[in-house]
């Protein structure tokens, strides 16, 4: 088996976007922990700010920043605070409703596309210098199995999750040769606080639902604990796409629920 990377002083800067709840949270805690500054990146200003000193009294590194990734001057104004940093996390995203094509609202498809696509190339875009510059660079994108596989009532958010796929494969073919990594990351059926309730609009019920008879969904530390994982592989080990799936998902359209 081959052992984590310890990452250099050049490369040991991780930045996750989305790092408010779930995921991100998650994948801030797991990246201080094996030694990486992370700076936290999300709206929610307070809540970067009580991770950022979670993780601090816990003996790691953490910074704090509120930032909107689909806000392309403050996502370039803040590229400009790193030399060179040796993660980008784009976790930032969502999906909104579960109307069918005929009847979906084209605002929440624009929101969508915004944040999961223009959001990660906003980024993407703005740190590639920096981590081309850290000699040992990582691109994470965090997509879905939405992206690799549609249905029905999901057309939304499916479609924004393609095109994050397609982003990260272009970039990878585009920038070959450089000292620096893509990697997308796929998960299905993940049990969070707030993924589903955001997508319902915060109808409690319609959130429960989705996850109703499933033993066991994955949680955001799996996920987290699957990045981690492919971020500290050595150098010249690129994890292209890794999908992530809890046992009672078959696929996006087949779940095993006990009820």
């Amino acid at each position: 088996m081959t052992a984590p990377a310890t990452p250099s002083a050049a490369s040991r800067i991780a930045v996750v976007t989305g790092a408010s709840s779930g995921i991100g949270a998650a994948t801030a805690r797991q990246l201080a922990a094996a030694g990486y500054r992370v700076v936290l990146t999300a709206r929610r200003k307070d809540r970067i700010e009580a991770l950022a000193e979670e993780i601090s009294a816990a003996g790691h590194s953490a910074a704090a920043y509120a930032l909107d990734v689909t806000d392309r001057a403050a996502v370039d104004e803040f590229a400009t605070a790193f030399r060179t940093i040796g993660v980008l996390v784009n976790n930032a995203g969502g999906a909104l409703g579960a109307d069918p094509v005929a009847t979906g609202d084209p605002e929440d498809w624009r929101r969508m596309y915004e944040t999961n696509v223009i959001g990660t190339l906003n980024l993407t875009q703005a740190l590639l210098p920096a981590l081309t510059a850290s000699g040992d660079g990582t691109v994470v994108v965090v997509s879905s199995t939405a992206g690799h596989g549609t249905y029905e009532g999901g057309a939304g958010y499916v479609a924004a999750k393609h095109g994050a796929h397609v982003l990260a494969e272009t970039l990878r073919l585009e920038i070959v040769g450089t000292p620096v990594r893509v990697i997308e990351i796929a998960p299905g059926m993940v049990k969070t606080d707030e993924f589903a309730l955001t997508r319902f609009g915060g109808d409690e019920e319609k959130a429960a639902r989705v996850y109703e008879g499933v033993a066991e969904p994955l949680t955001a530390d799996d996920v987290a604990d699957t990045i981690t994982w492919a971020v500290t592989r050595p150098s010249h080990v690129n994890v292209d796409l890794l999908v992530l799936r809890p046992r009672a998902q078959a696929s996006n359209t087949k779940v095993h629920r006990e009820l």
